[in-house]
């Protein structure tokens, strides 16, 4: 059949068409598959006991009350897994964490014992019957005073051992310290300044609380020795390998499956206590086992976000253009170094803190430093403390802006990395791929109409009596994302890779496995889209599976936005290997040379004769029925992709706030968020992915913190004390876009999950701090929440009451 291109092109639904999600159908309905749907025969239930504590030696405990209660089959502690020397497990970031507390603990909510039982109902009546005898230990909870001279030692078992993962440890309680950048360079930018601006910074800890909290269901066959746990894992192949390391199961006989997952956000990236516990006993007791943690467990002990304590400086020429850029940062990661960073940087990305400028010199060191709080710094919605970096750079060039009295969208313009210049080679080694920031923040400027919000601010400025305080905020940041080239990223040794596996069945419809898992994020829809585009077959007939290491190639999992910046590239080069083979089909079918033919969205035709072709369709079973002499049958491809790179997304966001002085209730009157994430695959589900991502920025910005007490207890870690902004809460988000395709992606994709997130915080800060400039201040840390900017009313003499 020989329809019109037109008509064809819209039934693949291919790249660049806005089609609804394949996965919506069964979400509304109810009918996703989640690990807590998992039901198997004969299945035990296990429940956790946490520590009340956030810093104790454990004298004793006691298990006989709990052995009396019916239903209740085992109490394990760590001295039940000291034989199997599971006590301990290595973290993703070099160190090691106790899966059960191993003499002490080290923060509230670590866990102490698991209950294993016939029923939940059991296993929760089994937990709280668990005598626990501790004798309280000092804690600390500021990282700061972890490094005084006279702090306690919190990690006892690393006493002897000074040279940690990432280098010299100077502190019993030292992690690491990090340095990218050039320092006498830097130093040098300084000492020749005109102006200099330095700032300190907290960016507090925060959590993904993702919809979904953890758990697994993990079931050990004792007579063929097989493993396969159902587990909320963002990068099921790397459990997989962890597991049979600590278990010696063979990692062909362990099976990971991670259905559909009710959000991830890098919380789900990290091996947990409970999934080892679970599998431990699974083996065990030669039965399955099911655990699945509450949000009061989920907010308390998963990894969480952020705790950076960030002084920077920018040196400066008086006419605002930045010479040098130096930062020092003191990282709270908790009780154990859990981050899931590459293995070659403990600070992750966030020497990409030179963001969108042209800064000859720049020096960063990271400081990690152990607390008695859980441990964490995932990258939360975003790729390993890329968050951070943008919020530091952004509110020194605010603050920079203020010092030379500069508008801040001009001080950006002057220092912006030029069109012309990229790709561009960054003070901290970073080759940036390409961007047109002038464009996209002109673009900005005038759908806002900024020229006319700066006059009604002066207006509202000059009258004494204005109810409100309005602030504009301004950010343009630059991500780098696509975890990543092999050559510098691993994770425990293995390169950080993704895979694809396609085969194209006789009748023209076709399965794609790939290495990534979906939390959300429309793997199954945009996967086939391009599928669709590259070889011409309808994006309905393609079925995309992901989460199940029986059936995936091996992938290194989905987070810090690899999706399409690792895995679509694979995606397409498999897709691409498919269609050379085809080529050759078509070319034995119709009987010309391959140079003689040329694609046309679902076919192979003759050059110069629309009516000589034939269709993927036909090829497709051709494949299967008649292969060309010295073609193996079958239509199939497998594709590792190692990027070349990292691919550089970036954003210019804009927010209007009013500020009530009666109240400090902070409404957002606008926000205007413009992406350039390179080539767009489906428009509508970039921006829900943007909307979502502006809505928890928002949430951190405005609400969300985790903070705790002199004695470690943490505070907030209830959704009734956890900021989850609402339909009522969550502002107005309107979209823009660029697009700058990345020169050395096959697609020209960048990414874009992460890049909401990123750019909103600063954006909404910069708009607070900007509602005060007039006073003097530059800056107010986070959360802006209504009682803290009613202080800085009053503090200032603004408030009305």
């Amino acid at each position: 059949m020989n329809a019109p291109l037109k008509d064809r092109e819209a039934a693949l639904m291919g790249m660049g068409d806005s089609r609804l999600r394949k996965e919506d159908a069964r979400f509304i309905q109810g009918k996703g598959n989640y690990v807590d749907d998992i039901k198997l025969p004969n299945m035990v239930y296990m429940d956790i006991v946490r520590s009340p504590l956030a810093h104790a030696r454990i004298k004793k405990i006691n298990k006989e009350e709990v052995l009396k209660i019916p239903g209740v089959l085992a109490v394990l502690t760590a001295e039940d897994l000291k034989p199997l020397k599971l006590h301990w497990m290595p973290t993703l970031a070099g160190d090691v964490a106790a899966v059960l507390a191993d003499e002490k603990v080290h923060f509230q909510m670590q866990e102490v014992a698991v209950v294993l039982a016939e029923t939940r109902y059991a296993a929760a009546d089994g937990k709280e019957a668990v005598q626990v005898e501790y004798e309280e230990l000092p804690v600390v909870i500021n990282p700061f005073d972890a490094l005084k001279d006279d702090a306690p030692i919190l990690r006892e078992d690393l006493i002897e051992k000074m040279e940690g993962a990432h280098g010299k440890r100077h502190h019993p309680n030292d992690i690491f310290t990090w340095e990218a950048g050039d320092a006498a360079a830097a130093d040098a930018a300084f000492i020749n300044a005109e102006v200099v601006v330095k700032e300190d910074l907290l960016y507090p800890r925060v959590h993904p609380c993702p919809l979904e909290t953890c758990g697994c269901v993990a079931s050990f066959d004792p007579i063929r020795g097989d493993l396969t746990t159902y587990i909320t894992s963002q990068a099921p192949h790397v459990v997989r390998t962890v597991v049979s390391m600590l278990s010696g199961i063979p990692e062909s006989k362990v099976r990971i499956i991670s259905p559909d997952i009710g959000g991830g956000f890098g919380n789900k990236v990290g091996i947990y206590p409970g999934y080892v516990c679970a599998i431990v006993s699974s083996i065990v007791l030669g039965r399955p086992v099911k655990w699945i943690e509450d949000r009061i467990e989920n907010l308390s002990s998963t990894a969480f976000a952020r705790d950076y304590h960030m002084t920077g400086e920018l040196a400066a020429t008086k006419d605002g253009k930045i010479q040098g850029l130096r930062v020092n940062v003191l990282a709270d990661h908790g009780a154990f170094d859990a981050c899931a960073d590459p293995s070659k940087f403990p600070a992750g990305m966030f020497h990409i803190c030179s963001g969108s400028y042209d800064i000859p010199a720049a020096h960063c060191t990271v400081r990690g430093v152990y607390t008695n709080k859980a441990p964490g710094g995932v990258a939360y919605r975003c790729s390993f403390r890329v968050t951070e970096a943008v919020y530091l750079i952004e509110r020194m060039v605010d603050i920079l802006a203020q010092k030379l009295n500069m508008d801040k969208s001009e001080i950006r313009k002057k220092n912006f990395i030029r069109k012309d210049q990229f790709p561009y080679k960054s003070a901290f080694g970073f080759e940036y791929d390409s961007g047109d920031y002038l464009t996209a923040l002109d673009q900005v400027l005038d759908a806002v109409d900024y020229k006319g919000l700066r006059a009604e601010q002066a207006a509202k400025r000059a009258d004494p009596n204005s109810k409100s305080l309005m602030g504009i905020g301004l950010v343009t940041f630059t991500e780098i994302v696509g975890a990543g080239p092999s050559k510098i990223c691993d994770i425990l040794g293995i390169g950080m890779f993704d895979s694809c596996e396609i085969r194209v069945d006789p009748t023209g419809s076709a399965i794609a496995r790939m290495g990534t898992i979906s939390q959300g994020q429309g793997h199954q829809t945009t996967y086939a889209q391009i599928i669709a585009t590259e070889l011409g077959i309808a994006s309905d007939l393609i079925k995309v599976e992901e989460g199940d290491t029986d059936t995936a190639p091996y992938g290194l999992g989905t987070y810090g936005s690899r999706s399409t910046p690792v895995a679509g590239a694979a995606i397409a080069m498999a897709a691409r290997k498919i269609h050379a083979k085809a080529k050759k089909i078509a070319a034995s079918l119709l009987e010309v040379s391959e140079n003689d033919l040329e694609w046309e969205v679902d076919r192979f035709k003759v050059r110069g004769n629309d009516d000589k072709f034939k269709t993927m369709k036909d090829i497709s079973w051709a494949a299967y029925h008649q292969p060309p002499d010295g073609l193996e049958p079958g239509l199939e491809a497998v594709h590792y992709y190692d990027p070349p790179n990292f691919t550089f997304p970036f954003g210019i966001y804009l927010a209007v706030v009013d500020i009530d002085r009666a109240t400090g209730e902070t409404k957002v009157r606008r926000f205007y968020a413009l992406d350039d994430c390179g080539t767009r695959i489906n428009p509508m589900i970039i921006d829900g992915q943007i909307h979502g991502g502006l809505t928890e920025g928002f949430a951190v910005a405005m609400g969300q913190l985790l903070s705790f007490d002199a004695q470690g207890n943490i505070q907030g870690n209830s959704l009734m004390d956890y900021f989850l902004p609402t339909a009522v809460e969550t502002p107005h988000w309107e979209t823009d876009y660029t697009v700058t395709p990345s020169p050395h992606h096959p697609l020209g994709a960048k990414g874009v999950a992460e890049s909401p997130h990123v750019g909103s915080i600063p954006t909404f800060t910069s708009a607070i701090v900007d509602a005060f400039a007039h006073t003097g201040v530059t800056h107010i840390d986070m959360p802006h929440t209504s009682f803290r900017i009613w202080k800085e009313l009053k503090k200032h003499g603004l408030n009305l009451n």
